[in-house]
């Protein structure tokens, strides 16, 4: 064997045991890559649990606003109940209900309001046939 043959033959395995020594942290690496992006950008990762924790704050404001209609409604219906029944809101009931008055109201009516579009198209003189 010729010198440069032993080089040859030495350079390769120099090569041979430094990719058998990259190898195996190379591939850790990759799977600890996978594992930590998937961490952030998967399904159950921290940019969904932002998404999430979003949606889970406007349903509870959601929660709260429907909450307080309930308990309105809730302490109106109690007035109406025939153990406690308040006269005053019957009454208010029956008439937005039936579309009523008393004799007794006083009806004020208001002068009807104009736009300026409506004032202008008034002025205007109409056209002669």
């Amino acid at each position: 064997m010729t010198m440069i043959a032993n080089i040859s033959l030495s350079l390769k395995r120099a090569a041979k045991s430094a990719l058998r020594q990259a190898i195996g942290p190379a591939i850790g690496s990759c799977v600890v890559a996978y594992f930590a992006y998937y961490a952030i950008h998967g399904d159950r990762g921290l940019v969904a649990m932002q998404q999430i924790q979003n949606e889970i704050a406007q349903a509870e404001s959601i929660l709260k606003q429907v909450s307080a209609e309930r308990e309105l409604m809730e302490r109106r219906a109690q007035l109406l109940r025939g153990d406690h029944l308040d006269l005053d809101m019957l009454d208010e009931r029956a008439r937005s209900m039936l579309n009523l008055s008393n004799p007794r109201d006083v009806i004020v009516t208001l002068p009807k309001v104009y736009d300026q579009d409506e004032v202008a198209t008034e002025k205007r003189p109409g056209s002669v046939n």
